[in-house]
């Protein structure tokens, strides 16, 4: 990947400058972006992308391995010129207070029931989360309400949260740092971890809240039964 993911050093960077690599189109791909592609699971970021007075409206995706920003028409920008990064903050934090919200129920549910994740996604409105948790609708129900009861206490503790990057190798030794079914990290030397001391270590690459009270509280939307091994989560914050 030629583009630098400055949201893995600092979740809160909210514009940016960055210089065109490639214009494919309304494809463009920058040497530097605070956009999320969409990855993991948690819905790519939106924004804009500004190059004197045009504003083109952009969503980032993950295309051949590279961060594509997909603009709303082709920019009279070329490779080498220097644009400027906006996000859509208010739906970018909200992604971010949930997604750290479902490390922690994905680490209490772990521990509890030693249920693994298996499917899931974040969006700015809600988090929704597949478990392979066992039993009838009203044990995995009862299940839910007091992992996110246990959530919520949690999350006002005021935690800092931790990230930073560890060997392969190294990440892949401590328990629990993968919470999901049936995927793994991708096949490169070093691992991104976000660390809730003392509550989850977890490899990741996508953008997270700086403190747990952050998240504000947690609250169950609905549960569905998707099968067996798949006992769904619909979630959101306030």
């Amino acid at each position: 990947m030629r583009t630098k993911l400055l949201y893995q050093e600092d979740s809160y960077i909210r514009e940016f400058e960055a210089t065109v690599l490639e214009v494919n189109g309304n494809e463009v791909i920058l040497d530097r972006t605070a956009f999320h592609d969409g990855t993991g699971g948690v819905q790519a970021d939106s924004g804009y992308i500004i190059f004197g007075n045009e504003r083109y409206f952009a969503t980032a995706s993950h295309k051949g391995g590279e961060v594509v920003h997909v603009l709303d028409r082709a920019p009279v920008f070329k490779p080498g010129d220097v644009v400027r990064g906006e996000l859509d903050w208010e739906k970018r934090y909200k992604k971010m207070r949930l997604h750290t919200a479902a490390h922690i129920l994905s680490a209490v549910l772990y521990n509890k029931y030693n249920a693994l994740i298996t499917g899931g996604e974040i969006t700015h409105e809600y988090a929704r989360d597949d478990f392979n948790i066992e039993g009838d609708m009203a044990t995995v129900r009862k299940a839910f309400e007091e992992a996110v009861a246990v959530v919520n206490e949690i999350a006002q503790r005021g935690i800092e949260i931790k990230v930073y990057w560890l060997p392969r190798e190294e990440a892949l030794k401590i328990p629990g740092v993968v919470k999901l079914a049936e995927r793994m990290p991708p096949d490169i030397p070093r691992l991104r971890i976000v660390e809730i001391p003392g509550v989850d270590v977890q490899a990741d690459g996508g953008p997270h809240v700086k403190n747990t009270r952050e998240i504000g509280v947690v609250k169950i939307i609905k549960v569905e039964n998707r099968g067996k091994g798949k006992k769904r989560l619909y979630y959101t914050v306030e």
